[in-house]
This record gives structure tokens, C-alpha cells and sequence, in this order.
């Protein structure tokens, strides 16, 4: 690689490195400073992605493919249920929770995938999923600010996240589109589902209403994650398109580890000894399961390359 290629891939990195810490942090702050409303947060990510993409096409980024709305309508309607939820998880849980619950997904994927996908996991890639389980519920137990809508939350946002990721890859396929042509025209349906549904939520006017008495400081914040949110996106497609998936699942652990020290030390959360080897065991299980799952992906790209 030449030295210019490699300093593209490291500003790439860094920008996925930054944007993803910062938008759970920045998410937090405004929910625990501003009080702002959860949908009408998740609405300006939508808005501001799209544009954010609308500029990416128009300086030849990616080309955007024309798509029948009925064949994106329910993944549209789930990527608003995936947002929502995980924003409501962050906004009534721990960041350490909050973040640890995300790692049920997998175990949740795998399921859905076997049960209705027909499609088979190895001996090895399902006891992964045990010290992932054992280590989610070991912190969920022990969090001094469990609460149970805050657990109500955090089981919708993993199991409308994982029905969401399922489908992505299934109609990624089916439509013959990458991520940021399907995000292209799955933002903006996403932003008119909610446009209509927030009114009935949220209040308009008044404290805590979309156009109530907003300072100046709560809609810089509020902009600022909208870009943020957009950048983890595009940042995503940036690395996994320029380096490999080694890469982007092993930085994936490295942001793991400094989001929950990053909660703890921020927001003040307590962490007794039970939730660090809760998340000590998560950890472990994530660790191995990407271990696996990549030597796998090695074997089977070995057995396509010697078949004559």
C-alpha cells in the first residue's frame, strides 16, 4: 500500500474510533442535561443522514439505485424501531448496560437466522453465545440503577436490532444494492414514519416539547449528534470497504472496552465486581465468538480456492 492509502485508512479508523464513542456519550449528555424528546432526536439522525448522504452521491461517493418503497417499507419501519429503542435503552439505563445489552443481539441473530433462515452455526460459534448470556444477565442483575423499564427497553432494542440486521443482509441481496444506496432511500421513508407517529408521543409546545423554550446549547448538541450519527454510518462503510473484517471487528472490541471505562468515568455509573465480570465475561465470549467466526470465513475462502 502506499503511504497515501495507508493514512486514508488511519484518518478512517479514527473517525469511526471518535464518532462511535462520542455519539453514545453525546446522546447521553442531552438526554441527562437537556431532557431532549427521544423520537424527535432519533428523527433529526434520520434527517441528517440522509442529507449527509444526498451530499456523498452528489460528489460521486456511491450511486444511488432506484427502489420500489413496498419492498423497503417493513425494514424502514424497523430501522425506526431500532434506533428508537436503543436511544430509550441509553436514555433509562447505565451506559454499561446499555452497552453490554447490545451484545445480546448475536445470540439473538443467531436464533432468528436458525429458526426461520434454516441457516446452520457450528458447535463452537453457539457456546460463544454462553459467556455472552451469562455475562449481559450477571451485570443486568447487579446494577445498582436496574429498573425495569430500562430492561423493557433494552430487550425491544435488541430483538427490533437484530430483526433489523437480518434484514439488511436479506435485502441487500435480494435487491442487489451495498449499505449506503439501501440507507439512500430506507432514511428518508424512516423520517416520514416518524414524522407522523411523534406527534402522538411527544409533546409539540411547552417544557420538554419539540419547539419548546430550547437554549441555544441543547440544538447545538442536538445538530452536532445528527452529524455525529451520520459519520458513524459512513464511517462503517469507509473501513469494511478499505481494510478487512479482522480490522473492523477487532477496533470494534477496542471502542467496546472504552465506552464502558468512558461511562463509568463521565456519568459516574457504579460498578461493583459482579458487573465487571460480567462484562469481563461478555467480553470473552465476543472475543471468541469473532475469533471463530473468522477462521471460518478463512476455511471457506480455502476450500473455494482449491476446487479446480
Amino acid at each position: 500500500m502506499s503511504f497515501s492509502a495507508n493514512r486514508r485508512i488511519v484518518a478512517g479508523l479514527l473517525v469511526n474510533l471518535l464518532s462511535s464513542i462520542c455519539i453514545v456519550f453525546i446522546n447521553k449528555w442531552i438526554y441527562v442535561h437537556y431532557g431532549f424528546p427521544n423520537m424527535t432526536l432519533t428523527l433529526v439522525h434520520f434527517v441528517v443522514t440522509w442529507l449527509g448522504l444526498y451530499v456523498c452521491q452528489k460528489m460521486h461517493i456511491f450511486s444511488p439505485k432506484r427502489l420500489p418503497v413496498r419492498r423497503i417499507m417493513w425494514l424502514a419501519l424497523s430501522f425506526c424501531g431500532f434506533v428508537a429503542f436503543t436511544n430509550l435503552s441509553l436514555q433509562n439505563n447505565s451506559i454499561g448496560t446499555y452497552q453490554l445489552a447490545k451484545a445480546m443481539t448475536t445470540p439473538v441473530i443467531i436464533l432468528i437466522q436458525t429458526t426461520y433462515y434454516k441457516k446452520t452455526f457450528s458447535t463452537k460459534i453457539k457456546l460463544t453465545l454462553v459467556p455472552i448470556t451469562i455475562g449481559v444477565v450477571l451485570n443486568s442483575c447487579y446494577d445498582v440503577r436496574f429498573n425495569l423499564l430500562g430492561t423493557v427497553f433494552a430487550t425491544l432494542g435488541v430483538l427490533v436490532t437484530s430483526l433489523y440486521q437480518v434484514w439488511v443482509g436479506a435485502k441487500q441481496h435480494e435487491l442487489q444494492v451495498n449499505s449506503m444506496q439501501l440507507l439512500y432511500y430506507q432514511a428518508p421513508l424512516s423520517s416520514a414514519f416518524l414524522l407522523g407517529i411523534i406527534p402522538l408521543f411527544e409533546p409539540l409546545t411547552g417544557d420538554g416539547g419539540i419547539f419548546g423554550p430550547w437554549s441555544l446549547p441543547a440544538l447545538v448538541t442536538v445538530l452536532f449528534s445528527g452529524v455525529v450519527a451520520f459519520l458513524v454510518n459512513l464511517s462503517i462503510y469507509w473501513i469494511i470497504g478499505n481494510t478487512s473484517a479482522v480490522t473492523y471487528n477487532m477496533f470494534g472490541h477496542f471502542k467496546f472496552c472504552i465506552t464502558l471505562v468512558g461511562g463509568y468515568l463521565l456519568f459516574h455509573d457504579p460498578l461493583s465486581l459482579n458487573q465487571a465480570l460480567g462484562i469481563l465475561c461478555t467480553l470473552a465470549g465476543i472475543l471468541s465468538y469473532t475469533h471463530f467466526k473468522l477462521v471460518e470465513q478463512e476455511e471457506g475462502k480455502s476450500r473455494l480456492a482449491q476446487r479446480p
